[in-house]
């Protein structure tokens, strides 16, 4: 008795009342699967499909996953767990990608890559049939979150957010991926650049939809969305930067006017100018607080790869160095601040000339509240890193 050949090939579509289409898509996948000469298997993962999409499916030879949680990113999820194959090929089922062309997808997949994105972008040698894509999203939205992947994240990958495209089921299985909703597909590209799989391109057509009712994407929200995901999972150029930025503009400032004003011209910088010199310093340092915040963060639960500068840095910052550089910094701040209470008490407590005291004022205010931020950091970045600490050294 001959036994069936391993699955090579798992094709996911995630589904929700896509009866108009769904039976087309399948043929199409399985033309696919005869054309690339694979064993493969088509799975959908129906999110709760109430058109009968279910029946049409197994009646044209597919296997269905029920997915009871809503969302794109749960429905591929699943879909993709439940594969059977080494490879993945994940795509929508409303005739928007043509599955019988998959072949340059395995091909590449069995050549080594890790992740093959497909480009519908002219950019990128893809097609865009006529009505098949918004000029919004086509001339604005793409452009711009592909242009930001690729500067954030070193993406290759000439279209970010391209629906169809394939992995290995290792690959997947090592990104961990955590997202519900449509910025799953960004989680995918960024978390196989960071973790620094190897990413392909295949250029492919985009064709106008078969549905006659309104795609299940809204624009400006899910456009947000991805855009969102990227900023946080690149905390470096969100808060890092521009806190670093802004505390050395505010630092280099607030230390000259410290010693005197500076005159430009007919312009005058005084003490309103310090003090706006020492919000911004401030603003600067909480910044870039709050980006090793997100930092670490991200790395305990998973979201970005571990790496042992982290471990590194809890071995170098331990709590005892951050309260006692903290401490240091806020006592010094309150006896400048002490200082200028002495001299108001020497006049009994009366009216002072704000260029006398003001400026000394201003100085131990900044420092005390430099302090204590990095007690309260220090505190914060040794809770988070418990788990962390504990485990690099086990």
């Amino acid at each position: 008795m001959m036994t069936a050949p391993p699955i090579e090939v798992t094709i996911v579509m995630p589904c929700l009342n896509e009866a108009e289409t769904l039976a087309a898509c399948i043929k199409a996948a399985q033309a696919g699967l005869d054309a690339a000469g694979v064993h493969g298997e088509i799975l959908i993962a129906d999110n709760g499909s109430t058109d009968g999409s279910p029946d049409i499916a197994i009646v044209h030879g597919a296997r269905v996953v029920s997915v009871c949680e809503k969302g794109y990113g749960n429905a591929l999820r699943a879909g993709m767990s439940a594969a059977a194959g080494r490879f993945v090929i994940m795509g929508d089922a409303d005739l928007s990608y043509d599955f019988s062309r998959i072949a340059p997808f395995v091909e590449k997949l069995r050549s080594g890559a890790d992740l093959v994105m497909g480009c519908r972008m002219p950019v990128g040698g893809g097609t865009i049939a006529p009505g098949a894509m918004p000029w919004k999203h086509r001339w604005i939205g793409n452009p711009v979150l592909t242009t930001i992947g690729r500067v954030l994240f070193k993406c290759p990958s000439h279209d970010f957010h391209c629906g169809l495209r394939a992995l290995t089921k290792e690959a997947f299985e090592k990104m961990d991926l955590r997202t519900s909703g449509m910025e799953f597909a960004s989680e995918m590209v960024i978390k196989a650049s960071l973790r620094g799989m190897k990413i392909e391109e295949v250029p492919i057509t985009l064709h106008k939809d078969g549905r006659s009712r309104p795609p299940h994407l809204r624009s400006w929200r899910d456009g947000w969305r991805h855009l969102r995901f990227m900023l946080l999972f690149s905390p470096r150029w969100l808060l890092l930067y521009p806190g670093i930025l802004a505390t050395l503009i505010g630092g280099v400032f607030f230390l000259r006017l410290l010693a005197g004003p500076i005159r430009v011209g007919d312009i005058n910088f005084d003490l309103n100018s310090m003090e706006i010199a020492g919000l911004l310093l401030l603003f600067g340092y909480q910044m870039i607080l709050f980006a090793c915040f997100a930092r670490i963060f991200a790395l305990t639960r998973g979201f970005l790869p571990p790496k042992h500068s982290l471990s590194r840095a809890f071995d170098f910052f331990t709590l005892e160095k951050g309260l006692l550089g903290g401490g240091v910094v806020t006592i010094v701040g309150l006896v400048i601040i002490g200082y200028a209470l002495l001299g108001w008490a020497a006049t009994g407590f009366g009216n002072l000339d704000p260029l006398d005291t003001t400026r000394t004022v201003i100085a131990g205010r900044t420092l005390a509240s430099i302090g204590l931020q990095t007690i309260l950091f220090s505190l914060i970045f040794s809770y988070l890193g418990v788990d962390d600490r504990s485990s690099s050294r086990s």
